[in-house]
């Protein structure tokens, strides 16, 4: 598990220093249409499910998205789309 999280920080490092897009090194991509959509690539799966908070897995981070009538939409192995009000999105 140890080389694992070396490995994790070796290409965030890389990608940094080559001002490559994240997620071309398996780190999480969100976008947020408004306040009523968001699209995440590369999670890992859904942690915590609710009408007010969905926790998603990013791998190393958690992506915490707060909102009122809040949905899972679609998802597949790679992206997930949510909808809903959002009213705060958290990356811990």
């Amino acid at each position: 598990m140890e080389n694992g999280k070396r490995k994790e920080g070796l290409l965030e490092r890389t990608a940094q220093i080559f001002d490559i897009p994240g997620e071309t090194v398996g780190l999480p991509r969100v976008e947020i249409t408004g306040r009523h959509e968001l699209r995440m690539e590369n999670h890992r799966g859904i942690l915590a499910y609710g009408p007010e908070e969905i926790v998603v897995s990013g791998g190393k981070l958690l992506v915490k998205i707060r909102g009122s009538e809040l949905e899972l939409r679609a998802m597949t192995a790679g992206e997930l789309l949510i909808t809903g009000t959002i009213w705060s999105v958290e990356i811990e």
